[in-house]
């Protein structure tokens, strides 16, 4: 609390006018009309005193809200009084402190869920009184009681300006937020725009994303119970087409939709590979229904985002996220994923240790890091980027041990030993800090790359949101383009020519298992594991630059068996062998990388040949075109070398003469006829 706040915790009343003031009783008599006039304040006193004159109560209100704004609190009008008799009017006004009174006990109501929110009231006594008085036929108000005294913390100016009472929403930023939500970005985008706009820094704007969010709500002009019902009708169509697609949804007791998620059939194709680490986003909502919106995303082997699924849900609560986690295994045929990444909500985290207790959970740090301006800037000033650049730095470190000791002197330097956010990171540093997550599996998503690019992908659901069958197809637009995309952006990799930069055999081995995707990482570890010297000690080996005199890596490996290990557990992370692993492999004269060190999930394997299986028999003509596709890919594939042209050669003429001789149906005629038909 500054000294001019504490200089102002002063306790004034007039004798003259003696009235019991009781900050229990929260109810407000209605204001009879009163004369008002453009507010003429008679006095510049910064603090209020006994016989301060105003022209009108609202100057008395305005200039006591100014008084408490400077002070670290806010006011409300608590209670009005009048004169006996009829007519007589407003005689005497209280404003008083905003966590004044105390909150009433309401009574529970089964049919009625009830909002838990704790109250801010605790019955601080601080007032300011007016009264109303007429000398010479001129009404004006006095102040006749005055109390500063409050039983709670104070608030910083740079935080008293979060109070509901100095948040507001001016009519042009109303209409600019309302152009926005017609766009469909998120509300956090429209925060981030109007503060360039308007330049100011980030948080510093008179209201907050809940605010925007409220204003939205308020603006709704559609039937959510016509649009869940069209949405479920919507699906059951989709399903009766494609019986591979997938749909749950719960109504509550009044038969009104509550939750509703699905996916399709390509999605759960690629999760049954690709489905070992997932990102599920819940930071977005439909801003025309203000309803939460979660999308399962993860990686493929060529570094492409996929869409595993989507969810709906009425409210962000452990019931709602726990179905959201059910419905989604059974969707994947109950494979739960290694890894998930997911924003900071208690409820998620809850429900995640419920339903997905055998997964990794971990935050994702690019949703954190954009929360960082509104935290830090205000508070570290010039110091913020410096802070920021130290905050990475302690990330991305590899022993937890120097974390906590980076950490430590992190908070002495920059001061933040009681600052609130930085307490939270702190306590959930095992979720987002990379030195306690290297042990586990995460594809490479935490990595600023593979960020921005999900939250890229992501964007395109949102951009339809003015009516829930819309977005429905949306999304199925965005998947079935992000598909076509992908196989577009496999086949200009595997177009690629791959230049091999060491000679090696191991890389020129990994080159043709390996995605170009997952090659480039491994090959960037090839390429660097030669500056590394190997010394061999005791259980293993020793890894080190050749610049470094002390520290390095310990590498263990059983060549009988083919596995090896680093302390650095970047295969574990990532799936792509690190530069010790590799150095010590070199020096132990090994020609090839141990099979199971090139994952399944990072190969060059044909989604179309695993689809083909999968579909049922009677699918004659779509498996027709498949198998076209594969033919392509082969033809493509032949065509960049002579010694792969005679290999393709030879092998598709063995396999000719084996199909001639299977048996002929007339489906696969009349299949073959149409085929020709359309080509001709």
């Amino acid at each position: 609390m500054s000294e001019e706040a504490a200089h102002m915790m002063l306790v004034y009343d007039d004798p003259s006018d003696q009235r019991s003031l009781s900050l229990e009783d929260t109810s407000s008599a209605e204001e009879s009309p009163d004369e008002t006039r453009l507010s003429l304040e008679t006095t510049n006193d910064a603090i209020p005193y006994i016989g301060q004159r105003f022209v009108t109560h609202d100057a008395a209100y305005e200039f006591y809200s100014e008084f408490a704004k400077r002070c670290g609190f806010s006011i409300r009008r608590h209670r009005t009084e009048g004169k006996d008799g009829v007519g007589k009017g407003l005689t005497r006004r209280y404003f008083v402190c905003h966590r004044a009174g105390n909150t009433p006990v309401k009574t529970s109501n089964e049919n009625k869920p009830q909002r838990n929110r704790k109250s801010s009231r605790c019955g601080c006594q601080a007032y300011m009184r007016i009264t109303k008085s007429t000398e010479l036929g001129v009404p004006e108000w006095r102040v006749t009681g005055f109390a500063n005294h409050h039983n709670h913390e104070l608030l910083e100016p740079n935080q008293v300006r979060f109070l509901p009472a100095y948040r507001t929403i001016t009519e042009s930023d109303k209409n600019r937020i309302l152009l926005f939500a017609k766009t469909g970005i998120s509300v956090q985008q429209m925060m981030r725009l109007l503060e360039l706009e308007k330049c100011v820094e980030p948080g510093y704007l008179p209201f907050t994303e809940k605010d925007v969010r409220n204003l939205l709500q308020s603006f709704r002009k559609v039937d959510l119970e016509d649009e869940s019902i069209d949405l479920l009708r919507m699906c059951r169509n989709i399903k009766d087409k494609d019986p591979n697609f997938k749909f749950e949804f719960t109504l509550d007791s009044n038969g009104k939709l509550e939750n509703i998620s699905w996916s399709y059939a390509s999605s759960v194709q690629s999760y049954e590979i690709f489905g070992d680490s997932v990102v599920f986003d819940t930071t977005h909502r439909l801003t025309a229904f203000d309803m939460p919106l979660g999308i399962w995303v993860g990686i493929n082997n060529y570094g492409v985002p996929c869409f595993f699924g989507c969810v709906l849900v009425r409210e962000e609560n452990l019931r709602s996220f726990s179905w959201a986690l059910k419905a989604f295994l059974g969707f994947m045929n109950g494979k739960a994923p290694q890894t998930i990444l997911t924003d900071q909500n208690m409820c998620l985290k809850e429900a995640i240790g419920m339903e997905l207790p055998t997964t990794r959970h971990a935050l994702c740090i690019w949703l954190i890091v954009a929360k960082f301006p509104s935290w830090f800037n205000a508070v570290l000033g010039e110091q913020y980027n410096a802070w920021k650049a130290e905050f990475y730095r302690l990330y991305n470190l590899e022993a937890i041990g120097d974390f906590e000791l980076g950490w430590r002197d992190m908070v002495n330097s920059f001061g933040l030993h009681s600052n609130r956010h930085i307490a939270s990171l702190y306590a959930l540093r095992s979720f987002w800090a990379l030195p306690y997550l290297r042990s586990h599996f995460f594809a490479g998503m935490t990595t600023p790359g593979l960020s921005k690019s999900i939250n890229a992908f992501i964007q395109r659901f949102l951009s339809s949101q003015t009516r829930l069958t819309h977005f429905l197809e949306q999304v199925a637009v965005a998947v079935d383009f992000k598909d076509q995309t992908g196989e577009q952006q496999t086949m200009q990799q595997n177009l690629q020519n791959i230049s091999l930069k060491t000679g090696a055999p191991m890389e020129s081995h990994a080159a043709a298992v390996l995605t170009p995707y997952a090659f480039s990482k491994l090959q960037d570890q090839l390429v660097m594991a030669a500056h590394y010297a190997s010394f061999q000690i005791e259980d293993g080996f020793l890894i080190r630059h050749h610049t470094k005199l002390e520290g390095g890596r310990k590498v263990y490996w059983v060549p009988r068996e083919g596995i090896i290990s680093c302390s650095c557990h970047q295969f574990e992370f990532s799936g792509i062998l690190c530069r010790h692993a590799l150095r010590v492999l070199s020096t132990g004269n090994c020609f090839q990388i141990p099979e199971r060190y090139l994952p399944l999930r990072w190969r060059r394997i044909n989604m179309l040949s695993t689809k083909l299986h999968q579909m049922a028999p009677n699918d004659h003509a779509e498996r027709i075109q498949l198998f076209q596709s594969m033919v392509s890919t082969l033809v493509t594939e032949s065509a960049k070398s002579k010694e792969r042209l005679d290999m393709a050669t030879e092998q598709v003429s063995i396999l000719l003469s084996q199909i001639r001789e299977q048996p002929v149906s007339s489906l696969g005629l009349r299949e073959l006829s149409s085929l020709h038909r359309n080509l001709t």
